[in-house]
């Protein structure tokens, strides 16, 4: 009697799994059949808005739906990341993530209420965005060798300016600092216009900005560029070389932007979604449209982008603890 409980048990288990495989199955060959709700966690007109629409309906052109974006700003990222981590995963809401809402603000502000890691299923990085080390043309330095001594020599006395506090420029100082042991002043202001602005003045002698706005000041002389923050060089600098091969190697600090899902996605849907994904970031004229915004297209597997994310948390997490920084 037990043997024959036993062989029923298995059945029904074997035919609850069956049924499960074939649900999931169904939903990802169903899948999509309706728009899917692309959540921006900033305002209308800003890079990471114009990526996600670029991008967003190229990826609707190969699903057969539309994209339709939903900007979700406010709280540093953390209110469209939360929206995006309570939403059904049903791969009908996916996220344009950053550095700021995987890795800088869960390292920077407490009690968040979501996981960046596991409130999230990662699809694709898209895009990246490096920094310009820029500095104004009164300053010796002609090289990042050069500042790091200067630096040295004079602790305290260099200033450098960011969009604010715990911004990704002003995190790409902190880093900086702390892998070459030296001291500068940060000087915070609210956005990136004004800390650029005032660098051209002359008011600060440093400054970490996107390569998309700072490439025109430093073509037309007003600053001028020791390096730039990515792994290799950037297309919009071509002849200023990266931090890494200027003496500091292993920094590397970009602004990236990746799509997510909510935890809980089937892994068909996923992998679809970066399929189309991939798919879309290799048409030439995509890549031409986020080149002139300064953007370098890149891509990857789902697993790449999560080990890629888990790498940002630990990086940041350490710098944040290292400057005893605090949100503002």
């Amino acid at each position: 009697m037990a043997s024959s409980l036993g062989t029923v048990a298995a059945r029904a288990l074997g035919f609850g799994l069956a049924s499960l495989v074939f649900a999931s199955s169904a939903l990802a060959q169903a899948w999509p059949i309706k728009p899917v709700r692309l959540i921006v966690p900033y305002p209308p007109g800003g890079s990471a808005d114009i990526l996600a629409r670029a991008i967003g309906q190229k990826l609707g052109d190969g699903l057969g739906q539309q994209v339709i974006i939903d900007n979700r700003p406010g709280a540093g990222t953390a209110i469209g990341a939360e929206a995006t981590a309570k939403a059904a995963p049903d791969g009908y809401t996916i996220m344009l993530g950053t550095v700021s809402s995987h890795a800088i603000n869960p390292a920077l502000i407490p009690g968040l209420k979501f996981d960046p890691i596991k409130d999230f299923a990662p699809v694709s990085l898209v895009a990246s965005i490096p920094f310009a080390l820029i500095v104004h043309p009164s300053l010796p330095a002609k090289s990042v060798k050069e500042l790091i001594a200067l630096a040295k020599a004079k602790p305290g006395s260099l200033n450098y300016s960011s969009a604010g506090n715990g911004t990704s420029n002003h995190l790409a100082g902190e880093l900086f600092k702390s892998m070459t042991g030296t001291f500068m002043v940060h000087i915070p202001y609210k956005g990136s216009a004004p800390a650029l602005n005032d660098l051209i003045a002359g008011q600060v002698q440093l400054m970490y900005d996107l390569v998309l706005t700072a490439a025109p000041h430093v073509k037309s002389g007003a600053v001028r560029a020791l390096a730039v923050t990515g792994r290799e060089r950037s297309a919009a600098l071509p002849g200023v070389p990266t931090v890494a091969e200027s003496g500091v190697p292993g920094y590397e600090v970009t602004a990236w932007f990746g799509f997510f899902a909510p935890a809980g996605t089937p892994v068909a849907v996923v992998n679809t979604l970066n399929a189309e994904t991939v798919r879309a970031m290799r048409l030439q004229d995509l890549r031409d449209r986020l080149g002139s915004q300064g953007a370098e297209p890149v891509t990857s597997t789902p697993e790449q982008f999560s080990g890629y994310v888990k790498d940002e948390l630990t990086k940041w997490t350490r710098v944040v603890k290292a400057s005893g920084m605090k949100a503002d």
